[in-house]
């Protein structure tokens, strides 16, 4: 994939500040994460094996931070590859995963093209994006995804916005959202993505809400009727 600029606004550069701060102290801490967290793991395992039946194809780990998604989708059997809005975390990324590809972008402007991926995932990394943008996420989602091609998104749930002054062991200044499923659906539906199914469990010791887990669907393009 070729780079291609794109216009950055200041919410946009604070993001990736934030997330160039802590790139490598935010990749030793979650390195491991996943081992102890077995519904998560089995949303990322349910998410493969339908991307699989479908037939071959790329998927793209949206807001991959350090790979390790992307890693685990390969251990999955999917052609996954990431992108990041933090070369911070590209550069990590890159030098723990070298077999794979990672590429810097943003999520509202996918340098992707048209109907072009089995699959997608954005493992909380949606939670940056105000509510009212995240119609203009599930457009540019719905647009790079190939008819039948599947939806994985992770989030925290709630209805508000916090501010972040530290994180990871840095000062840092950034915004997030914990969002309603419900509401989430609804977006993504008018987005033209279908929702096929929805998990929510109870927090961790060290989570603060429940979580959150997404699957929807492109719909396949209709077959054309018989005239027999």
């Amino acid at each position: 994939m070729v780079e291609r600029p794109f216009i950055e606004d200041a919410r946009l550069a604070s993001i990736r500040t934030a997330y160039d701060t802590v790139a490598v102290d935010y990749a030793e801490l979650l390195r491991d994460e996943l081992t102890v967290k077995p519904w998560d793991r089995g949303m990322l395992a349910t998410f493969a094996e339908l991307v699989s039946a479908d037939g071959p194809g790329p998927v793209a780990d949206l807001g991959c931070g350090p790979g390790r998604i992307t890693a685990h989708l390969h251990d999955l059997g999917l052609d996954a590859f990431g992108i990041d809005l933090s070369p911070g975390m590209i550069d990590v990324a890159r030098a723990a995963h070298p077999a794979f590809r990672f590429d810097v972008g943003t999520m509202t402007d996918l340098a992707i093209p048209d109907a072009s991926l089995a699959g997608a995932v954005a493992w909380y990394s949606i939670i940056h994006s105000p509510p009212e943008q995240l119609p203009v996420v599930f457009a540019e989602f719905e647009r790079v995804l190939a008819p039948g091609g599947r939806l994985l998104l992770a989030f925290q749930v709630g209805d508000e916005h916090r501010h972040m002054d530290a994180g990871y062991g840095h000062s840092i200044s950034l915004d997030a959202w914990r969002l309603s499923p419900d509401a989430v659906a609804l977006l993504l539906e008018d987005a033209g993505l279908q929702v096929d199914a929805r998990l929510v469990r109870q927090p961790d010791s060290w989570e603060k809400v429940p979580q959150a887990f997404l699957v929807a669907r492109k719909p396949a393009d209709e077959p054309v009727a018989s005239a027999y």
